[in-house]
């Protein structure tokens, strides 16, 4: 039998050390090369040798690429898919020790150094020798060298049942990795007659509040929707501010009861979404005139657990509604005092209806136009691109201002819960019982409290309570889209069980070592045979 190369903690944490070195912030050079060198790495296994067709690089964007490497018993159906991402955040919180932030033994011993500026709660964990520091130790390269691990051990071992690692870029922003993923593993299935048993994430563990030391597996994972808003109001000069009307005046309306409110509160399994925020509030003035601001857009963050798109959108065009009431009648009064007609009553109206409107007024040929002349820009994203297609349509139909126009911009994450799925209820405590021959206790969560890629498989909507997102996001079908349909096909229960980390996106992000090189691999280990 061959020798592991990655089945000790020692080559488990050397592996992982190299992974980091190979830096892969979202949108660099380094993203773009790493599949190819996680490619070159698992080449490494007489497995991959003898079976070279099962360890391929599939394109995802902007010249990126995820890997599959499938290990196959030759009896079995039942697979289970190992899912990670290999992006990660930028380093410039680094400071000078930026050139360091891929090393983590150089920057750990570094930081000793250094420990007195670290904040408290890191100086004694980098103390106590039982911390591992650096960017994507914790999230998520070690849950990659974990799947590699595992498809190694049971490559050699001839574990009978089937594996698909999976690993992906872009989660961090976009997640076009995974979404791209998902009709591969449709194909997958197809044309190897598997059946898929189980989702299995290691995204870390993450504490649910500032000084939380707890261990957390998830049997789910939280969604994310961006409702957004156009505010377009009438241009004047700031010396006749009563011959139009600013749109940031509109905006504060919305932005005030969109703030923190209650309504997209959600309750499940004794777990709660985070309140709703603006993500970005800004007028579209490119520079400093006394042009007064007539133009402006602002960026919400919802969270989701039960609620479709559907709803959110009808939730929000609820409150926007209540917004513009307010802001007429403020801006009525206001009329009123001055002894002035004013420029009229603010509308509310969603993207689909401007575009339809902008069609019959337009023609098709001049929105599609329009259209390309937006997604031509470099310099924008997905979220910019989508407010100034809305933008530059409203502009050639200002008859229908003042208005608040209502879309959703990139990205959109679903959410996902199996636990109430028996196999879930099994492995969680199986796990558990892992964990507890180390002395460690671990605890279930219901729904991962950070973005997870398992969103996009075990969707289960079958009410098309997506509909109102394709037909409100301005940039659908041309640089942002999900599988919808194929997610559907991806039927089967999703778990998170990663190492126990802290301060992900943050200068001291740090692994705990014993729980990332003997703790987790136990955990997965006996996860994987129990299904055997």
């Amino acid at each position: 039998m061959s020798r592991l190369l990655w089945g000790t903690p020692e080559t488990l944490r050397a592996l992982l050390c190299e992974l980091v070195s190979w830096e892969s912030r979202t949108l660099t050079d380094g993203e773009r090369r790493f599949a190819y060198n996680v490619q070159e790495k698992l080449n490494e296994l007489d497995y991959f040798k003898d079976n070279p067709d099962y360890l391929s690089l599939h394109k995802a964007d902007l010249g990126r690429h995820f890997v599959t490497a499938f290990y196959k018993h030759p009896e079995a159906k039942e697979t289970v898919v190992l899912i990670s991402h290999f992006d990660t955040v930028q380093t410039e919180e680094y400071g000078d020790l930026e050139p360091l932030a891929f090393h983590p033994e150089e920057l750990t011993k570094e930081l000793l150094n250094r420990k007195d500026s670290l904040p408290e709660g890191a100086r004694i964990d980098l103390e106590s020798g039982k911390y591992l520091f650096g960017r994507g130790t914790m999230d998520m390269k070690m849950g990659l060298a974990l799947h590699m691990g595992l498809i190694e051990k049971a490559s050699i071992e001839q574990w009978p049942i089937n594996l698909i690692l999976l690993t992906v870029p872009d989660e961090e922003v976009n997640s076009s990795g995974m979404r791209a993923a998902v009709t591969e593993l449709v194909n997958m299935r197809d044309k190897y007659d598997l059946s898929y048993k189980m989702f299995l994430n290691s995204e870390p563990s993450f504490s649910q509040k500032p000084g939380d030391d707890k261990h957390y597996i998830y049997s789910g994972t939280i969604g994310k929707i961006m409702p957004a808003a156009l505010f377009y109001g009438k241009e004047t000069h700031v010396g006749e501010p009563l011959k139009g009307m600013t749109a940031n005046y509109i905006a504060s309306f919305l932005t005030q009861l969109m703030e923190w409110n209650p309504l997209f509160h959600e309750k499940d399994l004794g777990e709660n979404t985070p309140l709703p925020v603006s993500l970005q509030q800004k007028d579209l003035k490119l520079q400093y005139s006394t042009q007064t601001p007539y133009r402006a857009v602002a960026l919400y963050n919802v969270f989701l657990m039960k609620r479709t798109a559907s709803e959110i959108m009808d939730l929000f065009e609820q409150i926007a509604q209540e917004a513009a009431q307010k802001c007429n009648e403020s801006y009525k009064a206001l009329c009123q005092h001055e002894q002035i007609e004013g420029v009229g009553q603010v509308q509310v109206l969603r993207y689909e209806k401007l575009l339809s409107y902008a069609e019959k007024k337009l023609g098709t040929e001049f929105i599609e136009q329009t259209k390309r002349d937006v997604l031509e820009n470099e310099e924008w994203d997905e979220r910019e691109k989508s407010l100034r297609i809305a933008d530059k349509l409203l502009i050639q139909c200002q008859e229908l201002a003042p208005a608040i126009v209502l879309l959703f911009t990139p990205p959109y994450y679903p959410a996902v819960n199996t636990s109430n799925d028996p196999l879930i209820i099994d492995s969680v405590k199986l796990v558990q019982e892992t964990a507890r021959k180390f002395d460690v206790e671990v605890n279930q969560m219901h729904y991962f409290n950070g973005l997870c890629d398992l969103s996009y498989v075990q969707y289960t909507d079958d009410s098309d309570g997506w509909a109102a997102f394709e037909q409100n996001t301005p940039v659908w079908g041309e640089v942002y889209s999900i599988p919808f349909e194929d997610m559907r096909q991806l039927q089967a229960p999703v778990f998170n069980v990663g190492p126990f980390g802290k301060d992900a996106h943050q200068r001291t992000e740090r692994l705990h070592i014993d729980s990332a090189f003997i703790h987790t691999p136990a955990m997965i280990d006996s996860l994987i045979k129990s299904m055997m």
